[in-house]
């Protein structure tokens, strides 16, 4: 999603973290394919590397793709909690990384800020024109978890906004509001500049937080921000009683859960392997594991096991 990979990370551990993934080892699998998302390398047992972006969703979502790969024999390594897209999307376009959960929309909005589709083919379309050759975006799920703008229940109040409200009702009083998020919510299509473009509202200050972690959800439940950016699946909207503003000129777009991967590296049982796991996930499933993660502290791996367990994927 758009700023659901956007912590920043120190440039000098991002250099040593680069270094370090670098080292990936292969194996000795010996079957071959023409299927171009597999490669000579794949086909001898390549280890298959599987990152995150720093968030606890992406995080989920990168043990449920390791699991269900190792379930079919891949060997797997996994980087987890590495950065915004904007440091991930070079790993895996080098081939650093061989899988990495995305979001559809929030891909496009990074390799073309001026693509707006209607439909999810044509943000697979808009996506496949601009993604690099040696990349492949596979089935998206139906699972979405989108950008939204979120007030707390004080300012709801006072400007009398309920769920039923949009972003354009905040035209005249954006100005009296501070808003928070992560640092690239500032300067994305999906984020402040979006925001005036499409609805005309400018805040009064924005205050650079996480992405939708709990810097921001702490921020927006003490007052010290009155909106916030934040995403549809995260348990913290309804705990803290925040509401969600509707969005109907789309700025958003569509977040559905699909897996990027390089495609040389992934042979064309992992393929299948994370296609299956779109087709089993959607919203509903999504905002549950997140909860169990969440609120209720559970290990992800222990949350991605369990589930590919009861869908018969491992």
């Amino acid at each position: 999603m758009t700023t659901r990979t956007a912590r920043t990370t120190a440039a000098p551990l991002l250099v040593l973290l680069a270094a370090a993934l670098t080292g990936c080892g292969s194996s000795d699998d010996t079957s071959s394919s023409d299927d171009p998302l597999k490669s000579d390398q794949a086909a001898k047992g390549g280890t298959v590397v599987v990152g995150s972006n720093n968030f606890p969703e992406s995080i989920l979502l990168a043990d449920i793709y390791g699991e269900a790969l190792k379930a079919k024999g891949i060997k797997v390594t996994y980087k987890p909690n590495i950065g915004s897209r904007e440091t991930t999307y070079g790993l895996i376009k080098n081939g650093t990384l061989t899988v990495l959960p995305e979001y559809n929309g929030a891909l496009m909005a990074y390799l073309d800020p001026k693509a707006h589709p209607t439909t999810v083919e044509g943000t697979g379309k808009a996506i496949e024109a601009k993604l690099d050759p040696k990349l492949a975006l596979l089935e998206p799920s139906e699972a979405q978890d989108r950008d939204a703008v979120a007030v707390n229940s004080a300012t709801a109040e006072k400007y009398k906004l309920t769920d039923k409200s949009t972003i354009a009702d905040l035209v005249d009083v954006a100005p009296e509001m501070v808003i928070g998020g992560s640092p690239e919510f500032q300067t994305r299509k999906h984020g402040l500049p979006g925001l005036k473009d499409l609805y005309n509202v400018e805040f009064k200050s924005f205050k650079a937080l996480d992405a939708g972690g709990p810097l921001t959800v702490a921020a927006l439940k003490g007052n010290h921000i009155q909106a916030a950016d934040v995403f549809t699946t995260d348990p913290a909207i309804g705990k803290n009683k925040f509401i969600v503003l509707q969005d109907p000129k789309n700025l958003f777009g569509f977040e559905n859960v699909t897996p990027l991967v390089y495609k040389s590296d992934l042979p064309e049982t992992g393929v299948a392997a994370l296609n299956a796991v779109s087709a089993k996930l959607d919203t509903a499933t999504l905002l549950k594991l997140n909860s169990e993660v969440q609120d209720e502290s559970k290990d992800p791996l222990d949350v991605a096991k369990a589930w590919l367990s009861e869908q018969g994927l491992v």
